[in-house]
């Protein structure tokens, strides 16, 4: 991530916090974290911290652009530093488990829509849904413990 977070933090004129700089940890640490696993991680980090400091942090890292909320249907927020591509997301339908998958393009935005209605666009979000390897198993042991003659 960051070599020196303190510094960019500095450059996009954020106030350097302890607050601030173990949720960036926290995410570089679990991408496509949770809030709720960001506070997790900082506390163990620094100690006592509100989920409002965490929440207030992420947004505010979020607004200068060193993480990136996403919010797959269904599921709470999470947050991910690697923003400085257009890449998508794969989420297993069954755990929530949730991947990077680099842009099948590889510019921004990826898909240019039919017609754009004055739009001038500058993202496209992408989420593929399905189930990951680990579910596929554990689907296909209950369909064949289901089928097996007792």
């Amino acid at each position: 991530m960051l070599t020196d977070p303190a510094s960019v933090l500095r450059e996009r004129g954020v106030q350097v916090t302890a607050q601030r700089l173990a949720v960036l940890r926290a995410v570089e640490r679990h991408p496509h974290a949770t809030a709720d696993t960001v506070a997790s991680d900082v506390r163990e980090q620094i100690g006592a911290i509100s989920r409002q400091s965490v929440y207030d942090a992420l947004g505010t890292l979020v607004d200068v652009g060193l993480l990136r909320r996403i919010q797959p249907e269904g599921s709470p927020a999470r947050f991910e530093d690697r923003v400085d591509d257009n890449h998508h997301h794969i989420i297993c339908r069954d755990c929530g488990s949730l991947v990077d998958v680099d842009c099948a393009v590889g510019s921004a935005p990826c898909l240019t829509p039919k017609e754009d209605f004055g739009f001038q666009i500058d993202e496209a979000e992408v989420a593929y849904w399905g189930l990951c390897p680990a579910c596929q198993a554990t689907q296909s042991q209950v369909s064949r413990s289901e089928h097996s003659p007792a």
